[in-house]
């Protein structure tokens, strides 16, 4: 095996890196952002929310809507592996699964509430097909995850998301993604802040989340991350 093939195989990290780096980007330790979700439906009609989170360690997160009117007041909290959404006209909290989709859109919860890919999935480098991005195809580590398989390109300059495909059981395509609009919101911290999720079974359906601000700069306590600070 020649010098120069080495050099090569030696270029590529491993899945367990490449995983932790999209963790890093994609779900810092810690974080607090704003963002908007426009989610088109099949008949042609989008509804846009607007939205604010609050992100500490890997297993706690807590979601606002402010907007549109229907839903404001909302509240999505994830700890550890249990999902709530609280609706204040009921003033409780609901248990939601992984799977279901975030607000009716084309998202699901654990797309937004839970990016924990190197605990949850399995993987192995891919032909990508651009000599500028690898790709990882990954398996579910467990039956809980948001997907069965997916495939993730990442660009090699900086690890940067460029494009997902997300599989069911059946082995069926059921999403597409585009990760673009890549920004640095903090000195040293660049993610993407459009996200395009396409419907592959229904093509007319897709979702847009645009994040128009983030910091990682903060420590939020313990009691924000519990079913007793919900509505407050």
């Amino acid at each position: 095996m020649t010098a120069l093939v080495l050099t090569l195989l030696a270029a590529d990290p491993d899945v367990g890196e490449l995983l932790k780096k999209y963790d890093e980007i994609m779900g810092p330790q810690a974080f607090e952002a704003e963002a908007s979700m426009t989610a088109t439906r099949e008949d042609g009609s989008s509804r846009t929310y607007a939205m604010k989170f609050l992100k500490k360690d890997q297993d706690k997160f807590r979601l606002w809507f402010s907007e549109p009117s229907a839903v404001k007041g909302q509240e999505m909290l994830r700890n550890g592996d249990n999902l709530w959404v609280y609706i204040p006209n009921l003033k409780r909290a609901t248990r939601i699964a992984n799977r279901d989709n975030f607000q009716g859109g084309d998202f699901n919860n654990a797309d937004v509430l839970r990016v924990n890919y190197a605990a949850d999935y399995d993987g192995k480098l891919v032909d990508s097909g651009d000599p500028n991005a690898w790709c990882v195809e990954l398996k579910a580590k467990h039956k809980e995850t948001s997907y069965d398989s997916i495939k993730l390109w990442l660009r090699k300059s900086d690890y940067q998301p460029l494009k997902g495909q997300y599989f069911g059981t059946s082995g069926q395509m059921i999403r597409s993604a585009t990760f673009s609009d890549h920004k640095e919101f903090e000195k040293g911290f660049t993610r993407p802040a459009r996200i395009v999720m396409q419907n592959e079974l229904v093509k007319t359906r897709k979702s847009e989340m645009v994040t128009s601000r983030m910091t990682l700069k903060v420590d939020p306590p313990p009691q924000r991350f519990t079913q007793a600070d919900l509505g407050k």
